[in-house]
């Protein structure tokens, strides 16, 4: 894995990822789990399976070893019986904490003027509540819909 420049912290089941097997990329997520849903007469096979489990508060890598960091941790606290736990995985209680520590731990992964891809869902928790979190400020960011948002950050 030394010739991997792009890690996806929070991999769940890749799902924004075009190629989901990239050759670029180191797939971390702390759960590996395997999960058939029906709901809503929809069908669908979610598989977490990532390249390596670990936890994003805590990456398993040296310093400043990427070029490009994903982080697109779950956005609240769900039970593990439910829907959008077994599509997104939880929060823990002190969520806060978490993602603040995820930020530093990405940004200590981050390669010197790397960039930091960081999407956030605004169901519970806005945005600029979690950006506070993150002691940077972002390049830019772009709304994709009512909740959803993508935000750039580089180590500068």
């Amino acid at each position: 894995m030394e010739d991997k420049f792009i890690l996806d912290s929070c991999c769940g089941g890749r799902s924004f990822w075009f190629n989901k097997e990239h050759p670029n990329a180191i797939y971390l997520d702390r759960r590996n789990e395997d999960h058939k849903l029906n709901y809503d007469r929809n069908k669908q096979h979610i598989f977490v399976n990532p390249d390596v489990v670990g936890d994003f508060t805590d990456l398993p890598f040296k310093d400043n070893k990427f070029n490009l960091v994903v982080f697109d941790p779950p956005h609240a606290k769900f039970t593990e019986s439910s829907i959008m736990y077994k599509k997104y995985g939880t929060l823990d209680a002190d969520w806060e904490n978490q993602i603040a520590s995820g930020f530093s731990e990405c940004f200590r992964v981050l390669a010197p003027k790397g960039v930091l891809v960081f999407k956030w869902a605004e169901s519970r928790y806005k945005v600029n509540d979690v950006i506070a979190l993150a002691g940077i400020e972002p390049l830019f960011g772009h709304r994709t819909s009512k909740t959803n948002m993508w935000l750039t950050f580089m180590k500068l």
